[in-house]
């Protein structure tokens, strides 16, 4: 059977969808993977004993198993239902695009039990991050598979998929089918957004980052995009009237500026700093409160610029062009405050310590009322002297606070976006300046209803994965010779 599936499903998938399977003409065999000496299992289902799920060791099981041209491996031992014809239409697309991984938009269950749309993005060469959303069900062209990986003999416990998809892109990007060919019944994370952006730099994950981290560094030699941190020490040589400046764009945020500028004015320096605060219309109370902090203290800056078109970088860009902007750029947000009153302090000590264009800190996730929650401290540790350029195209954010050598900043400018403005800027600024890093929380990151990533529609989601792959997608073009 030439063109026949062979199926392959983790351990726990119920009955039915096993048997939806099986009553498919174009299914080869159905497969399941489960890491358990003895399971229950109807006599025409067949068992495969693996180690982890996403180990090298059970991609090269799948491969030595599969008696057919195409696999679908299903990653998750959710309850689906399958779409009409939802099969045949992976194996005409398959064959027709001669893909070697395809995956397709999808259906769930919401937490009220109805049945709404997943679409995905597209993938192209700058979705390298891990957490590239699939869905559950990928769908192989096992000879591009075989080819994909060339008899590699490196293993890993976890990244073993991780490495055949990204092995597999060196020749032909995944292909996304924008149809909704199957459903979820169940759903298996039910957090919201912002509980699940930090999974990666969760300490017990810490052995699963390093695995991710070589697959990525081997993914980016093979095109040609691996680079050479830059370690070479930036020269502070522009003289300035003041010290720093930190920068805050606001836009109604009347419930948490107030904690922010106090935050700024009571931090101790050896050195003069200011604020500049820039007001990007807000319609509530923010603009009176900003006002009555500048009456009393001459260090802040009210701007409120005329255009209605910024976004926060937008707003960065009018901080960082003022004349009054000092030699290095802190970022502090709107509804975030510093740590301590050395803050400061210990960031520009660091620049000069450190010799960098950029410096990046760690931060405490806390509640409105400024208690810590979970996950607590936020350490970047995945970002070394020796790769931290190369790894950061591989995840979702490099930290915080952020802050600038200002004639750098200047001279690279800030995009004018309101989400990845902070990204785009550490991945042009590493490939060609030395990045610095505080591995100690110096502030506090607030989580409320009003953050602007606490909890996202599938859409919203989508648009900023999209945007942060296509800042890779420029950053690996760059690179390639």
């Amino acid at each position: 059977m030439k063109n026949s599936i062979t199926v392959f499903l983790p351990q726990g998938i119920a009955e039915e969808n096993i048997k939806e399977f099986c009553e498919s003409p174009i299914v080869n065999e159905v497969i399941v993977l489960t890491d358990k000496d003895e399971i229950q299992l109807k006599e025409n289902i067949r068992c495969l004993k693996i180690d982890y799920l996403f180990s090298s060791k059970t991609i090269e099981l799948i491969l030595k198993n599969c008696q057919s041209d195409y696999f679908l491996f299903y990653t998750q031992n959710s309850d689906f239902s399958l779409g009409k014809n939802a099969l045949e239409r992976f194996l005409q697309i398959a064959q027709q695009t001669r893909a070697g991984l395809l995956y397709s938009d999808f259906k769930q269950k919401d937490e009220d039990n109805v049945v709404v749309n997943h679409p995905l993005i597209d993938y192209q060469i700058g979705s390298v991050r891990d957490d590239f959303e699939f869905g559950t069900m990928l769908f192989f062209n096992k000879k591009i598979c075989f080819e994909a990986l060339n008899n590699s003999k490196i293993h890993f416990r976890f990244a073993g998929l991780y490495h055949l998809r990204l092995s597999i892109a060196t020749q032909q990007l995944p292909f996304h089918i924008n149809e909704y060919l199957y459903t979820i019944n169940n759903i298996i994370d039910k957090r919201k957004s912002g509980e699940k952006q930090f999974d990666y730099v969760d300490p017990k994950n810490r052995e699963v980052q390093l695995e991710m981290e070589k697959v990525c560094s081997i993914y980016l030699e093979k095109i040609g995009a691996l680079i050479k941190p830059n370690l070479n020490d930036v020269e502070f040589d522009e003289d300035f009237d003041t010290e720093a400046s930190v920068i805050i764009p606001v836009r109604n945020r009347e419930k948490t500026i107030a904690d922010a500028i106090r935050s700024v004015l009571n931090q101790k320096t050896d050195f003069p700093f200011n604020l500049i605060i820039i007001d990007n219309q807000s319609t509530d109370k923010t603009t009176e409160i900003i006002d009555s902090f500048v009456k009393k203290d001459k260090r802040i800056i009210h701007i409120v610029p005329s255009r209605n078109d910024l976004g926060i970088g937008g707003c960065w860009q009018v901080g960082i062009e003022h004349r009054q902007c000092g030699k290095f750029a802190v970022q502090l947000d709107s509804d975030d405050v510093y740590e301590t009153e050395e803050t400061l302090q210990k960031i520009v000590s660091e620049f000069y310590k450190q010799k960098c264009a950029m410096l990046i800190g760690s931060y405490t996730m806390t509640n409105f009322e400024m208690e810590p929650i979970p996950p607590g401290l936020i350490v970047h540790k995945e970002w070394t002297d020796e790769n931290g350029p190369n790894n950061a195209l591989r995840i979702n954010g490099l930290g915080a606070p952020r802050a600038f050598y200002t004639p750098i900043l200047r001279k690279i400018g800030v995009p004018n976006t309101s989400y990845g403005e902070d990204y785009a800027l550490g991945l042009q600024i590493s490939h060609s300046y030395k990045i610095g890093r505080i591995y100690e929380s110096i502030y506090l990151c607030r989580r409320w209803q009003d953050n602007t990533d606490a909890s996202l529609s599938v859409e919203k989601i989508n648009t900023n994965n999209l945007y942060k792959d296509k800042l890779r997608t420029i950053e690996i073009l760059s690179r390639i010779k």
